[in-house]
């Protein structure tokens, strides 16, 4: 899924043309990568947002600047906090047919069985790598985890199969498990203090006064 995203180019680069540039509701870029020289770009906020909504974060954009078309996809963006807007992107131009690789969200999906028996979930990785071509990376890594039980793991290996990308990371790391459920942990742990007089009290008398 594409979706085209007007952009032009900035020719000013002192302070002011950026602030000049977000106060109309746009947004300051960069892109750069495969058969293009890097550019300095800006953007309508809105157009952008509408965009990112369609193809996702790791989507493939048709980026039009001044009737040239070039695919991008969102390499990296920087954003205020306290208004929680984008200030700033950056696009990589990428060709279709050659493979990139991209950081892709983790999604655990259903109700595992052993979390319904009192078990933790723990999620060990939130993102994975990924290499794939740019219209094949995924929105995010989905993994069913209804059939995990208590004190079962699942790493990168069991994850590996039957998907259109390859996933880079080691096949021995942890992605998720469940732990039993605390208070047998606590039980089981021994770190439970056996009842009696602690030992080197400091002034404090443990023999039977004689009457």
């Amino acid at each position: 899924m594409t979706a085209v995203l007007q952009a032009q180019e900035r020719k000013e680069f002192r302070g002011s043309a950026l602030t000049h540039i977000r106060r109309d509701g746009n947004i300051p870029a960069v892109v750069y990568g495969a058969k293009l020289e890097s550019k300095s770009i800006y953007f309508s906020e809105t157009d952008f947002t509408k965009v990112i909504r369609k193809v996702g974060r790791n989507g493939v954009i048709s980026l039009d600047l001044a009737g040239n078309k070039y695919n991008v996809v969102l390499s990296d963006y920087q954003a205020d906090p306290i208004k929680n807007e984008v200030i700033h992107v950056d696009f990589l131009a990428v060709d279709l047919s050659q493979d990139i690789t991209a950081n892709v969200r983790v999604n655990l999906v259903g109700d595992a069985a052993g979390v319904k028996d009192g078990g933790v979930m723990q999620q060990s990785m939130h993102e994975v790598s990924v290499t794939a071509t740019p219209d094949n990376i995924p929105q995010s890594v989905d993994i069913d985890v209804t059939s995990i039980q208590v004190n079962e793991t699942i790493t990168i290996a069991d994850i590996k199969a039957n998907r259109a990308y390859k996933i880079n990371d080691s096949d021995e790391e942890v992605v998720a498990s469940i732990l039993p459920p605390r208070q047998e942990e606590e039980i089981n742990s021994g770190e439970k203090q056996e009842a009696g007089t602690p030992e080197n009290e400091e002034g404090r008398e443990t023999k039977s006064s004689e009457v």
